[in-house]
């Protein structure tokens, strides 16, 4: 609400000398003198709201500012409502990790990307194992074989410090 109210001046701060005006049906009402603007929506009691500043001449409309910021706020929220949020889920497996070890974490990963989240897996090494970043490349290759059917890649594997990662996002129906 506050990013409404801030952009736009209305009444007494609008500053111009000449203005072009809209009534709150959408009637052009012309060019005219702030002054007069102003007059003429105290008589309808309303406000007097900028609502094209860069314009030549700057418009402005007569409306009821309130209501017009409840109903901003409202659509708003209404958008926030249907925003769908992907957290990125993640999965941490060490350079050892035995078979059946992978096909538990990769049915998890499974049911997170069946849900619509991405799926960040880690391969850590610790100590001298950094040496064979081969076999991370080997795991989250055998990863991304099992969740192909419900996945594609989104970043392929990469070395970053003492961890591999790859990112897989669920793949579009």
């Amino acid at each position: 609400m506050d990013n409404i109210s801030k952009k736009l001046l209305l009444n007494q701060e609008i500053k111009e000398k000449e203005i072009r005006v809209v009534s709150h049906d959408g009637e052009q009402l012309g060019i005219i003198s702030s002054k007069e603007a102003l007059k003429i929506a105290e008589d309808r009691e309303m406000d007097l709201v900028m609502i094209s500043p860069n314009a030549k001449p700057p418009v402005c409309k007569i409306m009821d500012y309130g209501k017009f910021v409840y109903e901003q706020s409202k659509k708003e929220k209404e958008a926030k409502k249907k925003q769908k949020v992907v957290d990125v889920k993640e999965v941490r497996v060490s350079p050892k990790i035995e078979e059946h070890d992978i096909m538990i974490k990769a049915t998890n990963a499974r049911k997170f990307l069946l849900d619509g989240n991405k799926v960040k897996i880690t391969v850590r090494f610790r100590g001298r194992e950094a040496d064979y970043s081969h076999v991370g490349d080997k795991i989250l290759a055998n990863f991304a074989e099992k969740l192909s059917e419900v996945s594609s890649i989104e970043k392929p594997a990469k070395l970053e410090g003492r961890n591999m990662i790859m990112i897989l996002a669920p793949k579009k129906a």
